[in-house]
């Protein structure tokens, strides 16, 4: 049995435990006697300490068991929940993450044991029961004297002889020469076990890696196949010591005793020989059964371990009636395919030019339909993200000995997938921010008449084809004339630039790299990295950054992300004899301009619509077109937005709005940010996507 095949789901649920025990753990610090927390609790605890099991990673599944210990004392009534306690269980959470980031990156936990941890959880566990505290070395052998006990009171068993062929006592007579040990041994499953065959298959797994085992009853076969009741037989041959062999199979989870005896030498065993066993000691010229004997155990032992590639999260979890949508539309499509090969088919050239056009509608709606099943199949509530946001702003105000609540809307926005594996780090920046640089100290706040705990909001919401993720707080905004100071002090602006800058240019520093308002450098900020980081990544996503603030108030930072990355509704357009495309949701009108109603603000061309000043963008002179030769008398600008900015695009044509696919342009071009990417037209002819972001 190979676990590696279960590895990509074993990570998947294994990060929806932790997510949901954080979740959990976070109610009951405000909730301590709430039982069904405790029960949810209790419930993932067990589930994830079978998961560690069965996949082999012990130090994983003794945390969760110790951690598991504590909860069935909550769950019993014989402990409180305390406030160290809460500490204790978040500390080891976060040793389980550690795990399963090893795990992720190598395929294996790691040799950190994490003691400390675990004699916590112990010393509370026997101060609550009034036992003495385990430590971890000694639990394991404790556990082991119980057990036993137990086996004592269980009339003495004794391990099931088996059945032995020829080479199998030949392989025995070799072990004896090379002083190795033979035991043979019955191990004894729990009755309330569930899956028994991944029980013995792990006691299989961790004797292969200090032995070999000769044989075995049931068959491996009848074991993988579960046809065995809770008990099974082995032998061994190893070089281990007797105890150190019992503490190997004990150390697999739900095993209930395993009961042991040293094979002295082969006449111990003849009764139970299949064949006559007086020709055994001629083992001389048994060469062949030998060489059987040799490789049959060899074929059992572990394979060695090759460094595994760290294991990426492909996945994603589909509701089925988007599935059931998505298979309507494609049989609708194969419908349309055959009405075509028919057309085909038909002599008459009119009937064929018809029922072309008709079946060509046909396809477009169908098309259509399929894209916007694709993409709700591919779209992902942003809650997978923003649900680890409570613990880390808990931990945050610990830290800062400031008290902090987090409010968090529209968890249930979707967005595409690539959009949400993306976007988790800015959101992370943007709430240590308003936790460290926006709420003020809790007296501060008493002081201005506000209340002690601050409160910092995170806000998701559609709008058109874009969602809106608002991360704020009710500190005390952002002190424009401190910024200006700092940029004047770095020598990024000169003092009299800052005499003509706005207060949004003056905020637009905060972006730059390296800049930053901390008056000391923390864990938690003053290093300047963090927003230069989180406007990069939302641009790379061809979204924007907006800030509202007011001092004395709190600050906001608005996010504006494109629903998806693969397909959008686009505007074609033409600039001497190649085409552009821009995306429609940064349109926000088009214009016929006359060229006299062009005016100049500092040498740069803007026209006046509707009570606005608008710059005017020559896409000919940025993108090195060739200009017409003669100017026309009316130019055709199309209007885009970013935020609050507006500019006119000069374009020669409209083509008209297409439905487009983004195609990345890779390391091909990557001098100029002006192109987001390209895309096929339906003649086969390649077209450029314009980033409106960075034309702005």
């Amino acid at each position: 049995m190979d676990t590696s095949q279960y590895l990509e789901i074993f990570i998947d649920e294994t990060k929806e435990h932790l997510q949901n025990l954080n979740e959990q753990l976070l109610v009951l610090e405000k909730e301590p006697d709430n039982a069904d927390t405790i029960n949810e609790i209790f419930r993932a605890a067990h589930s994830l300490k079978g998961m560690a099991g069965t996949m082999g990673y012990k130090r994983m599944q003794r945390l969760t068991h110790d951690t598991e210990n504590v909860f069935s004392e909550i769950r019993n009534g014989k402990m409180k929940v305390s406030a160290g306690l809460i500490d204790t269980l978040f500390q080891s959470l976060d040793a389980l993450e550690g795990y399963l980031e090893n795990i992720q990156q190598t395929a294996d936990e790691g040799t950190d044991d994490h003691e400390p941890i675990i004699k916590q959880l112990n010393e509370i566990l026997a101060s609550a029961t009034g036992a003495a505290p385990v430590t971890p070395t000694t639990a394991p052998v404790a556990e082991e004297k119980k057990q036993e006990t137990e086996a004592d009171e269980k009339l003495a068993r004794k391990y099931k002889k088996m059945k032995l062929e020829e080479h199998e006592l030949t392989a025995m007579s070799e072990a004896y020469k090379k002083n190795m040990s033979v035991y043979g041994m019955t191990v004894h499953i729990q009755e309330s076990c569930i899956l028994k065959a991944a029980r013995a298959f792990l006691v299989f797994k961790a004797l292969e890696e200090i032995g070999e085992i000769i044989v075995s009853e049931p068959s491996v076969q009848d074991i993988e196949d579960e046809k065995f009741d809770f008990d099974f037989s082995l032998y061994l041959i190893t070089q281990a010591e007797q105890e150190k062999v019992k503490t190997v199979v004990k150390s697999v989870s739900e095993i209930e005793d395993v009961v042991m005896e040293k094979i002295e030498n082969t006449e111990s065993l003849s009764d139970s020989v299949e064949t006559k066993t007086e020709e055994k000691p001629e083992i001389k010229e048994e060469k062949p059964a030998q060489a059987a004997a040799q490789a049959a155990p060899t074929k059992q032992a572990a394979p060695a371990k090759q460094p595994a590639k760290p294991v990426v999260n492909r996945t994603v979890r589909v509701d089925i009636e988007k599935l059931d949508a998505l298979m309507n539309q494609v049989s609708e499509l194969i419908i349309a395919k055959n009405s075509l090969v028919s057309i085909s088919s038909t002599e008459s050239a009119e009937a064929t030019l018809q029922g072309l056009h008709e079946q060509i509608e046909y396809l477009e709606r169908i098309t259509t339909n399929l894209h916007e099943s694709v993409m709700k199949v591919r779209m992902v509530p942003i809650e997978s993200v923003v649900s680890r946001f409570p613990r880390m702003i808990r931990d945050i105000s610990k830290k800062l000995n400031k008290k902090m609540e987090l409010y968090m809307t529209g968890e249930d926005t979707e967005l595409d997938r690539t959009v949400i594996d993306e976007i988790g780090d800015p959101l992370m920046h943007l709430l240590r921010n308003s936790a460290d640089h926006g709420l003020e100290a809790n007296d501060v706040r008493v002081q201005r008449g506000k209340e002690e705990v601050g409160s910092i909001f995170l806000n998701a919401y559609q709008e058109g084809n874009n969602v809106i993720i608002e991360v704020g707080d009710d500190g005390n905004g952002i002190d424009v004339e401190s910024v200006k100071a700092k940029g004047i002090e770095r020598g990024i602006i000169t003092p009299e630039q800052a005499e003509t800058m706005t207060d949004k240019d003056i905020i637009g520093l905060l972006f730059m790299p390296s800049f930053s308002m901390a008056k000391k450098v923390s864990d938690l900020s003053g290093r300047g990295v963090g927003l230069d980081v989180v406007k990069s990544k939302i641009e790379s996503l061809g979204g924007d950054v907006e800030v509202k603030t007011k001092l004395g108030e709190g600050t906001t930072f608005v996010i504006r992300l494109p629903l998806t990355l693969a397909i959008i509704q686009a505007l074609m357009v033409e600039l001497g004899g190649e085409k552009y495309a821009i995306s429609l949701s940064t349109i926000q009108t088009i214009e016929d301009i006359s060229v006299s109603d062009i005016k100049y603000v500092q040498s740069k061309e803007v026209i006046h619509i509707r009570g606005a000043v608008i710059p005017i963008i020559r896409l000919d002179k940025i993108l090195d077109i060739e200009p017409r030769e003669e100017e026309p008398e009316n130019l055709t600008v199309v209007i885009i937005k970013k935020g609050d900015k507006q500019a006119g695009l000069v374009v020669d044509n409209l083509i008209g709005q297409q439905e487009i696919v983004i195609k990345s342009l890779g390391k091909y071009i990557d001098n100029t940010k002006i192109i987001s990417g390209a895309t096929i037209l339906g003649d086969g002819e390649v077209a450029l996507i314009l980033d409106t972001n960075v034309l702005i």
